[in-house]
């Protein structure tokens, strides 16, 4: 197997600098579309030969050297009890948003095995058919992008009813992420033990948050995570990935995670300097230049790999999910490149 990914999060010498792209099981690629066609999003989800076969297309297609499970930080918050919706034209829906107590109440932390199976199953089916080819990271949604989905009832502009709760039920909002981060843990635990070489905590929205209500309403509660994790005997590499949150990495650094994934609004270098030494990057070229064309390209690559030079190892990456109007060949040139220009001579 192709370790490669493994060894850069764990800070050890490669002999390239590996590179994945977040949401590269997805809409970009046409074959995608031809499984998609036959399922509903939730419906691919919720089929582990389905989630195995589009999980594995850029992993042959565009040559990446990890897998990252096909499936949805939002299916953690449903089995936890609150009913999911995806529309075509506003994306995730929770018709019955949590904002009172009775409906924090009625959410469980649910038995990963019981209400999740489907995802260990589509573990266990990867961890088979990648078994000589490359890593498979599992992933969840960090406690406060969640509870932003479950209190807006979906996605948002400005998060008032999110920052709303904060301020004026602080306690009710500590209830919430606390279930939340009870379940995200057992979540994360079954992956690991269904196979997940490695595991991504998405926090997709922490970069709407001031650094002192980060440090309050979000930091907290992802750092338990990982520390629970830890102290349970999980040993794979353990990725923290807030995005915006340039501003934030004097706290990311501490919240526990083996390597910090960063989007493009900050040079790798700078981040290797807030962030010091024992702590690997990942990231950081902005999707829409996977655009520019190939002289151009290279010439982000090639700094982002210099630049990437400065932490204690190094991951490349997207600063976020590939687009879905970005052409395969593209991102295939892409992680050709960063091979070629980072090949130890």
């Amino acid at each position: 197997m192709n370790d490669t990914f493994l060894k850069a999060c764990r800070g050890e010498a490669t002999d390239y600098t590996p590179v994945w792209m977040m949401r590269q099981a997805g809409r970009y690629l046409p074959e995608y579309h031809t499984v998609r066609s036959r399922y509903t999003f939730l419906e691919m989800c919720k089929t582990p030969e389905a989630a195995a076969e589009v999980t594995i297309q850029p992993v042959d297609l565009i040559g990446v050297d990890a897998a990252i499970l096909f499936s949805d930080i939002l299916v953690v918050p449903e089995a936890m009890g609150a009913p999911l919706e995806f529309h075509e034209n506003r994306g995730p829906v929770f018709p019955s948003p949590v904002r009172d107590e009775a409906a924090v109440n009625k959410l469980i932390v649910p038995d990963p095995e019981d209400e999740l199976g489907y995802v260990m199953a589509a573990i266990r089916l990867l961890r088979k058919e990648l078994a000589n080819k490359v890593p498979l990271i599992g992933f969840a949604g960090a406690p406060f992008t969640i509870a932003t989905y479950l209190i807006e009832g979906g996605s948002s502009k400005n998060f008032f009813l999110t920052k709303k709760m904060m301020y004026t039920e602080p306690a009710l909002y500590a209830r919430l992420l606390d279930k939340i981060t009870d379940s995200t843990i057992s979540y994360l635990k079954a992956q690991v033990e269904a196979g997940a070489q490695a595991l991504q905590l998405f926090d997709s929205w922490a970069g709407v948050l001031a650094p002192r209500d980060f440090a309050e309403f979000a930091h907290p509660y992802a750092k338990r995570i990982i520390t629970a994790l830890k102290a349970s005997g999980v040993t794979v590499p353990l990725i923290y990935f807030a995005n915006n949150g340039a501003t934030l990495l004097d706290q990311s650094k501490t919240v526990g995670a083996d390597v910090l994934g960063l989007d493009w609004r900050i040079n790798l270098d700078e981040a290797a300097r807030i962030v010091g030494p024992g702590i690997a990057l990942q990231g950081n070229l902005d999707p829409c230049a996977l655009l520019l064309p190939q002289d151009k390209l290279e010439q982000r690559v090639a700094a982002i790999l210099e630049q990437g030079k400065a932490a204690s190892g190094h991951i490349f990456n997207l600063g976020h999910g590939i687009l879905p109007e970005i052409p395969p060949a593209q991102a295939k040139l892409m992680v050709e490149t960063v091979h070629r220009l980072s090949a130890k001579k």
